[in-house]
């Protein structure tokens, strides 16, 4: 008899006979050939990859675990393809994007030249040697001049993590400062530190400028000079360090300072309202959406979803999503439930108030292994952090056993750094690479170097959806699988005037991809954006509609609509109003926080050189 005090437990995302099959998918997908391996797993008696779930339903044995392992050494060093198309290292991702394909449409590449112009390692570090390894932008020496960090402003808010079993660190840096909520429904349960004085002839911190977005004159992923005035004069591929001599400072208080803030709070209340109307629906394949969806009268999605007159056998065929349905059908939101789409931006905001725009992939993971609890983690993420446990040290966090490693997690971890660098897509590319690099590579990094830029340009004020999208692409090598998938579906959202046309060709041409893989769920949210024209309901309402990552392309298209739309008074009341301007979280110190305040604070970081 089995002892009960040892049962098996189903750790999700983890496991070797799991992983192997995602890897061997991986491996067909990017041109290796895994036949061999593909063979002895099967003839064995393993599994192929779980479709939705992130584990088997039974453990393997023993000797079929060791299999597994065996397995996804061997796939390691199966010889990969030509790095030209698709490169790893910064230098290399930089010199592919100072050309377009072969052919292209000026469309696709937007006149890029000269690459992306900004070198990602802060100034004094390492920079990556020529060649296409991933080159870690990490290191343990004291931070170099320029750095810049925040000085202590008192303990920090701290949450336990009672679950974890381990000690908290010594002498942290300080978390957040909570500012006090102008809106109904922000916490309200701790002493919060007033913040500095707004516009009306008050003091405040520096803040970010108009962000104009780069005049037709000039390449997509230039900083814009009258974002950043000195920037016309910087050579190309300097490293990002302080400010250079002569840079106007940014306003501290006015109009325009008023106006990025408040773009910024349209920006996250964007992001969880996208996240929470794909919350329910998530791993429901296309057919379920939208059954669910028109048996409720809402097709085309305009709408939260609801199970009010959904008939009982569509709910017994379609199940909505069991974590998030409690907390995200129509008639049951209450403020936005926590999910990793907004923790990870959180940790972003947590990552440079601590360590400033010149964050290493280090600093990312020491973030992490002090804030972030370990089930919070999926995918790729929880791999790294297994392989930051074992004491591996980026890249290889990235790519050892990982095969999701070009799956969507770094995406959804992006749009801090476009928030904190309107104007400047270089740099804004750059921070998402060194955030990128602890746990993916190939097109899942270029999937965040892409939200990054476009972010970056749509924070700026002056741009439209598509100017913001081309701007992205810039920052992507053009002949990756990744940049392909984005034109295609920009390309296809203009050939088509149903919506759902549109979904139905991405997912023919991407269908075959892992529904969290970044390729096909970049080229929906491209396709949303453009086919909404940035508008706010038509481009959540697209990007979740269409299936796949439902949550995190809401959350996306989300994001970049609300920085388009200009103030969270332009978003739908219908959309804002559920919310109460209250976020929960376990990312300490954040949580009840309102959007409000999350804008302030990130309009700090963006002042911050």
């Amino acid at each position: 008899m089995a002892d009960p005090a040892f049962e098996p437990l189903r750790l999700t995302w983890a496991q070797p006979e799991d992983l192997v099959g995602h890897e061997l998918r991986q491996a067909a997908e990017d041109g290796r050939d895994p036949a061999a391996a593909l063979r002895a797993w099967l003839a064995a008696g393993g599994h192929r990859a779980p479709d939705r779930a992130g584990a088997s339903p039974t453990p393997a044995p023993p000797e079929l675990r060791a299999l597994a392992t065996r397995l996804l050494d061997a796939l390691a060093q199966l010889p990969p393809p030509s790095a030209a198309d698709e490169p790893q290292s910064w230098p290399a991702i930089d010199a592919a994007c100072r050309t377009g394909p072969p052919g292209a449409h000026p469309s696709d590449t937007d006149g890029r030249t000269g690459g992306l112009g900004r070198e990602p390692q802060p100034a004094g570090r390492a920079t990556a040697a020529p060649g296409d390894r991933a080159v870690p932008a990490h290191t343990a020496q004291s931070p170099p001049t320029g750095r810049n960090p925040r000085p202590p402003a008192g303990p920090p808010n701290r949450a336990a993590h009672p679950a974890e079993g381990r000690e908290e660190p010594p002498a942290p840096a300080p978390g957040p400062r909570r500012a006090a909520s102008t809106r109904t429904g922000g916490d309200t349960r701790h002493p919060v530190a007033q913040p500095p004085p707004r516009p009306d002839g008050r003091t405040h911190e520096p803040q970010p400028g108009t962000g104009h977005s780069a005049p037709p004159t000039r390449p997509a992923m230039q900083p814009d000079p009258a974002v950043h005035p000195a920037a016309g004069g910087r050579e190309r591929g300097s490293e990002p360090g302080p400010p250079p001599a002569g840079r106007e400072a940014l306003p501290r208080t006015g109009v325009e300072a008023a106006r990025l803030r408040a773009r910024l709070e349209a920006a996250w209340v964007g992001r969880a309202v996208g996240c929470l109307l794909g919350k329910p629906v998530e791993k429901l394949p296309l057919a379920g959406i939208r059954a669910l969806a028109r048996a409720a009268g809402n097709w085309p999605l305009n709408d939260w979803f609801s199970e009010r007159g959904v008939p009982p056998e569509v709910l017994a065929a379609y199940p909505w999503n069991r974590r998030s349905a409690p907390t995200s059908l129509a008639e049951n939101i209450d403020g936005m439930p926590e999910d990793d789409d907004l923790n990870y931006p959180l940790l972003g905001l947590l990552l440079l108030q601590r360590h400033g725009k010149a964050f290493t992939t280090a600093d990312v993971a020491r973030l992490w292994l002090d804030e972030l609890p370990a089930g919070r983690t999926f995918t790729a993420e929880r791999i790294a952090y297994r392989n930051l446990l074992l004491g591996l040290e980026p890249p290889a966090t990235a790519t050892h056993h990982n095969p999701f490693r070009e799956w969507i997690g770094a995406l959804i971890r992006a749009d801090v750094h476009g928030w904190t660098n309107p104007g400047d897509p270089a740099a804004a590319a750059a921070q998402a690479y060194r955030d990128a690099a602890l746990t993916h590579t190939g097109n899942g990094v270029y999937a965040a170097l892409f939200v990054a830029a476009a972010t970056a340009t749509a924070a700026t004020g002056r741009a439209d959806v598509h100017t913001a999208l081309r701007a992205g692409l810039a920052a992507v090598p053009p002949r990756s699988r990744l940049a392909e998938a984005v034109r295609c579906g920009i390309r296809t959202a203009g050939q088509e005037a149903d919506f759902d046309l549109v979904v139905d060709r991405l997912h023919a041409r991407y269908g075959h991809y892992h529904w969290v893989h970044a390729v096909p769920n970049t080229a929906l949210i491209a396709a949303a954006l453009t086919h909404a024209d940035g508008d706010f309901t038509r481009s959540v309402c697209r990007a979740v509609s269409g299936g796949w990552d439902t949550d995190s392309n809401g959350a996306t298209a989300g994001a970049l609509a609300g920085l388009l739309a200009g103030s969270a008074d332009a978003l739908p009341h219908r959309w804002t109003a559920p919310l109460g301007n209250r976020l929960a979280t376990t990312v300490p110190g954040f949580d009840g926080i309102g959007f409000d305040t999350l804008a302030h604070l990130t309009a700090q970081e963006a002042a911050r050189s």
